[in-house]
């Protein structure tokens, strides 16, 4: 079965691509769909808009297609910046100097946090499967780390004492929060590219 991952992030298709090795499908990208929708994220959540996204590019490429939305949600900051965490900025950079400007002066102890991942997996008729996945953390004082992307340098995991990005890749698809909805929705994938055989 063909997979289509509804993203133009190159960092979360080489993620997504490895979290689904081993099961029986081809990926495909929107690079492999010119001329595709431009989903206009406006869901009040990350559920809506992973669901925005899978439904607007399965109906485009006719194709199976797994999208997600994901966010940091910071607790001192009331969730903040959520939904909206890759609009909080114009850049990535600018991005963490929000947060730790925003965070300047707060204990350790209240400096938790979580990045929360929803995937969505759609058929071409509009059918849809959901599943969410979270990493709990901490806001780190200072980023730390090459490796990952986004919020990852300033993500501090207690239990490793390290931040995301200071992860290796194999590590980081262990216990992410996209890792964690990759495997709650890879059972409802593998039961699709089942049908899609006996079909």
């Amino acid at each position: 079965m063909r997979l289509l991952l509804a993203t133009a992030n190159p960092h979360k298709v080489e993620e997504i691509t490895a979290l689904l090795a081993g099961t029986p499908v081809a990926i495909a990208t929107t690079h492999d769909f010119p001329g595709g929708p431009q989903v206009d994220e406006s869901g009040a959540t990350y559920e809506a808009n992973a669901v925005l996204k899978a439904r607007a590019w399965a109906a485009h490429s006719g194709l199976v297609t797994l999208a997600d939305d994901s966010g940091l949600e910071v607790e001192t900051l009331r969730g903040r910046p959520g939904v909206r965490s890759n609009r909080y900025a114009p850049t990535n950079d600018e991005r963490i100097r929000g947060i730790l400007h925003e965070m300047e002066g707060v204990e350790e102890a209240r400096r938790t946090a979580r990045f929360v991942c929803v995937m969505a997996l759609a058929q071409p008729n509009g059918a849809v499967q959901t599943r969410r996945g979270v990493c709990e953390g901490r806001i780190a004082l200072a980023p730390a780390g090459q490796g990952g992307f986004g919020y990852d340098p300033i993500f501090f995991l207690p239990d490793r004492g390290v931040t995301m990005a200071q992860l290796s890749a194999v590590e980081k698809n262990l216990i992410s929060h996209r890792a964690r909805a990759a495997q709650a929705i890879a059972p409802f994938i593998l039961a699709l590219g089942r049908e899609s055989r006996i079909g």
